[in-house]
């Protein structure tokens, strides 16, 4: 069974995660608070963390519904707390596996 990369982009005001298949070289699923989030209302009374969690979560939505349930988590050289912590939190709940 082959994983797929999802890899996370942080930005000072956004934060952005694909997902990759390095073998073909194009992405499957892609979610960002810029692009995805503008459903949810007011965006200005959720924090950057509440943010980053439900990319995640939308993320997750978009994988499952193209059957991609494993991937491995490339946070480049991002440290594992904060925005990037609680988008792979979101991507997890969502039903994502790492």
């Amino acid at each position: 069974m082959k994983r797929l990369r999802l890899a996370v982009f942080r930005s000072n005001k956004y934060i952005y995660a694909q997902i990759i298949d390095d073998e073909k070289g194009f992405t499957l699923v892609a979610a960002s608070d810029f692009r995805d989030l503008r459903n949810l209302g007011n965006l200005n009374s959720l924090t950057n963390l509440e943010k980053a969690k439900e990319v995640g979560k939308v993320l997750a939505k978009k994988a499952l519904e193209k059957n991609i349930k494993y991937v491995w988590f490339d946070r480049r050289n991002y440290k594992y707390h904060g925005r990037v912590k609680a988008l792979a939190e979101g991507a997890r709940e969502g039903g994502l596996k790492f």
